[in-house]
């Protein structure tokens, strides 16, 4: 299982590479044992045909010898039929060659060192069953005698009426010298050209496996690359396998639809967002409005000229509408001011500066500010500059409960690396686990009076300077905000 893991985990190039580099040595390891054993064929079929040629001169031989004597045809005459003939034979046919009776028993021998006695071992009866219940009355046994290959024909010699007479043995020793040093000599061309087939085969396999495996490789970096909210390219890659350009022209496909998608997406966001931006300002507006209508129609029941009061009631009355029309004035405000951010008017400033005069519109004593540098020099619209600390500031001491004895409000302007961060902390009530998700959503507010626009729009003042702003906080201990803007320099 684990080689199968290994395996599974190698890519498309490497799997095609080394299954071509396989099959070429499977094809030389395949063709170097047919050649192996075409070669031990074709030395055995040589021998056995030369044998077979041998032993049919021989016989012939004989077969004249056996027509041309004077002795009468029978078994105990042919030691004397032979007796001259036989060495003649052995060397002309340059083999040895032995006859024996039917019995088995060695008559005539053409080893001139020789002689026929007790100990001459006869031939085995199986060989001579063998030899007479054969059509061809022929038997060939063979032997290996360390690590040699010997093969001892058995026939029947016959008179000319064709009754046995005895048996001709022909011993014959293979001799594979010329076959084995044919052999080396082809398996050392074979391994040579085998060798430079590999090397150009390794180059080949691997040229092969990066062709096949380009188109993937472009398509599956694209893939990678691929995003919902982003422009994604499309593939423009003619490929030489019509698979790999059906995958091409579905991915192509997949990112216009994506595209759609994503537009549509966009598109419905927004309205949805402007939905319930509409609808809250519905809402604030009516707030004020219920208010205004009962106080008119109270005032216009109660109305009498002659009240003695009725200066100091038209005055009440006139400040109640006031106040509510001052709120729906804040409310339409706020919606413009998030409706539309006025264009960035960048200017160089020191950050550290604008800070401290943005802190002194604030009467509360337990502002405290801290600044590790008296200047940080940046480009930056000082107006949404200011706007960032009032929010967060204001933020900070309305988190504060009025009846708290140790308030504190800790702003600090600090340069880390190319940004310049500004932290405002307080000691306030923080904010519930529940609603920190939610704590830069346009709507929404923790506080009794309000939109909730503040942190939305100070959100995307620092998100236009390509900057971030997070906050740590923990319920009923306090916040901390943290704005980093980068440092342009002038």
């Amino acid at each position: 299982m684990l080689k199968g893991f290994k395996l599974s985990m190698l890519s498309l190039r490497i799997r095609i590479f080394l299954s071509m580099i396989v099959l070429i040595i499977v094809a030389s390891v395949l063709l170097a044992s047919i050649s192996i054993i075409q070669f031990k064929n074709e030395a055995k079929e040589y021998h056995q045909e030369r044998l077979e040629r041998k032993e049919n001169a021989v016989r012939e031989h004989i077969n004249y010898v056996l027509s041309t004597t004077t002795y009468p045809l029978t078994t105990e005459n042919l030691d004397l039929i032979f007796k001259d003939k036989i060495h003649e034979l052995a060397h002309i046919h340059n083999i040895e060659i032995n006859i024996y009776s039917l019995e088995g028993k060695l008559l005539k021998s053409s080893k001139e060192s020789f002689s026929v006695d007790k100990v001459s071992p006869p031939i085995p009866k199986y060989i001579l069953k063998l030899v007479r219940s054969s059509i061809e009355k022929r038997y060939v046994d063979i032997k290996t005698i360390n690590g040699v290959k010997n093969r001892s024909s058995f026939t029947q010699i016959k008179d000319d009426k064709f009754k046995p007479l005895g048996v001709l043995n022909l011993p014959y020793l293979e001799d594979d010298g010329f076959y084995e040093k044919e052999l080396h000599s082809f398996l050392i061309r074979l391994g040579q050209v085998y060798t430079f087939m590999l090397i150009v085969a390794f180059g080949l396999a691997y040229f092969l496996a990066t062709y096949i495996t380009k188109s993937l490789k472009t398509i599956s970096d694209r893939i990678n690359e691929t995003s919902f909210g982003q422009k994604n390219k499309k593939i423009v890659l003619e490929a030489s396998s019509k698979e790999i350009n059906l995958l091409i022209k579905s991915y192509n496909r997949m990112v216009e639809e994506l595209e759609i998608s994503a537009v549509k997406l966009a598109q419905s966001e927004r309205e949805e967002a402007w939905r319930e931006m509409a609808k809250q300002v519905a809402h604030e507006i009516k707030n004020p409005l219920t208010p205004m209508r009962l106080t008119v129609q109270s005032f216009e029941r109660k109305f009498n000229p002659e009240d003695p009061d009725i200066i100091q009631k038209m005055k009440d009355y006139s400040e109640t509408l006031i106040q509510q029309i001052d709120t729906m004035n804040a409310v339409a405000s706020a919606f413009s001011n998030f409706a539309s951010m006025p264009a960035q008017q960048n200017e160089t400033l020191n950050v550290v500066e604008v800070v401290e005069l943005s802190l002194d519109i604030f009467n509360e004593e337990h502002i405290v500010f801290e600044s590790d540098s008296p200047e940080i020099i940046s480009k930056v619209d000082r107006t949404q500059l200011i706007r960032i600390i009032t929010n967060l500031v204001k933020n900070a001491i309305q988190s504060i409960p009025e009846q708290q004895e140790n308030k504190n409000v800790f702003v600090a302007v600090k340069k880390d690396g190319n940004n310049v961060l500004i932290i405002v902390e307080d000691n306030g009530i923080g904010i519930k686990p529940e609603d920190i998700s939610r704590i830069f959503e346009p709507k929404f507010t923790t506080k009794n009076s309000g939109m909730g626009l503040g942190l939305g729009i100070i959100k995307n003042i620092i998100e236009n300077y390509k900057g971030t702003i997070t906050f740590d906080t923990e319920y009923g201990k306090g916040t901390r905000f943290t704005v980093s803007l980068p440092i342009i320099n002038s």
